[in-house]
């Protein structure tokens, strides 16, 4: 006899509580210490972008192509393809394949180059007339980079990482239907594999809620940083 759709996907008994706060544990854990490299790499790479970007010399039009096509590179692969391709780095670096920690260098890799890209985008943003004042009075390229550059791009940069996080969040998603764990894993091996559909509702409510908090969030602080306000 055929489930009806309330008993599908409101069968509240198939729910085991402590595996739902595990697997919210491992997501946000994939999610925060992924997101923690990916800001660090990608204002490297951002700055990079930028500041080759805007030269004129050969040698800075050279070093932007490099850095672009790799960004575009490992920005253009599928999440999922590229996290089986890393497979043999990550046993190398990590010890094995499978768990929360395991999806970070694939995580980190995917994303970065992503928001490198956001942030060359705000540094663009920044008024130029601002740069060349601070140049006239001396200032030296990080002290440029430090004290203009980055504070003026505060709320582009921070609405940069709250899209980045709520990306890697559906990354860390993808990444559990091949054993690293988190919402996604439920879902997948808890739910779709059991024929459990209360358990995929549930992880996916679970999901979303993580979502419009870090949303909720990252426009506050947009919103607190904006000298435009």
């Amino acid at each position: 006899m055929e489930k009806g759709l309330i008993e599908t996907y409101f069968n509240f008994s198939e729910i085991n509580v402590d595996d739902f706060i595990k697997a919210t544990k491992e997501t946000l854990y994939m999610t925060f210490v992924s997101t923690f490299f990916v800001v660090i790499i990608g204002l490297i790479i951002g700055l990079m972008l930028y500041y080759f970007g805007k030269s004129n010399k050969p040698l800075g039009k050279t070093l932007y192509g490099i850095v672009s096509i790799i960004s575009n590179t490992f920005r253009s692969i599928p999440f999922i393809i590229l996290i089986i391709l890393l497979f043999p780095i990550t046993k190398a670096l990590i010890g094995t394949m499978l768990g929360p920690t395991a999806a970070l260098p694939a995580l980190v890799i995917s994303a970065a180059p992503f928001y490198a890209r956001l942030v060359d985008i705000a540094f663009r943003e920044v008024d130029p007339g601002v740069l060349e004042a601070s140049e006239a009075m001396g200032a030296t390229q990080l002290q440029i980079i430090f004290k203009v550059l980055i504070p003026e791009s505060v709320p582009a940069l921070i609405s940069g990482i709250t899209v980045t996080t709520i990306t890697m969040i559906g990354f860390t998603a993808m990444a559990g239907a091949i054993g690293a764990g988190g919402l996604g894993s439920l879902a997948y091996q808890g739910g779709f594999m059991g024929n459990k559909h209360t358990i995929i509702m549930v992880a996916t409510v679970l999901i979303l809620v993580i979502v419009f908090i870090l949303q909720w969030l990252g426009d506050l602080l947009v919103k607190l940083t904006d000298k435009r306000n």
